[in-house]
C-alpha cells in the first residue's frame, strides 16, 4: 500500500500571512488538526497544528472570553508560530515507511510532497483507519 492510497488530497492550507484566527476557524469548522502553510507556488513552507494554536494562544494570561481570544488570534500571523522543520513523505512511499516516521518522530501527520509541492497529507487517523480495516478482514 502506498501513501497516495491513504492520503487526503483535499487539504485546507494557509498562507504565511493568514492569521491564527483564520487557522482557528478552519480547525473548528472543518474538524481538522493540521494546516500546511504554502507559498504562492503551493510549495510547503510550514505547518500549524492544533496543538501549536493552543500553545500560541496563551490563554492562561488572557481573560477567558471568546471575543478576546478571537481578537488576539487575529493579530498573530501563521508565520509566527508555524513549524518549519518538517518531516515529509512522497506519495509513492510505502505506508509502512510513513507509519515508522510517524511513530519515530511522535508526529501526528506527514505532509505529502512531490517536486517540492504539497499534494496531500497523511495523518495518524488515516493510518489507524487503515489498520482497523486490516484487522476487520483478519477477524
Amino acid at each position: 500500500m502506498k501513501v497516495k492510497d491513504l492520503m487526503q488530497t483535499d487539504v485546507v492550507t494557509l498562507r504565511m500571512t493568514d492569521t491564527l484566527e483564520v487557522a482557528d476557524t478552519f480547525m473548528r469548522q472543518g474538524l481538522i488538526r493540521h494546516l500546511p502553510i504554502v507559498d504562492a507556488d503551493n510549495q510547503l513552507v510550514g505547518l500549524v497544528a492544533q496543538a501549536d494554536l493552543f500553545k500560541a494562544s496563551a490563554l492562561s494570561i488572557l481573560p477567558s472570553t471568546h471575543t478576546t481570544e478571537k481578537e488576539w488570534l487575529g493579530t498573530v500571523a501563521a508565520r509566527d508560530v508555524m513549524v518549519t522543520d518538517l518531516t515529509t513523505i512522497a506519495p509513492n512511499a510505502e505506508v509502512v515507511e510513513a507509519v515508522d516516521l510517524l511513530a519515530a518522530g511522535r508526529l501526528s501527520c506527514l505532509p505529502v510532497v512531490e517536486n517540492s509541492r504539497l499534494v496531500g497529507i497523511l495523518t495518524e487517523t488515516d493510518c489507524l483507519r487503515y489498520l482497523s480495516d486490516l484487522l476487520k478482514t483478519m477477524a
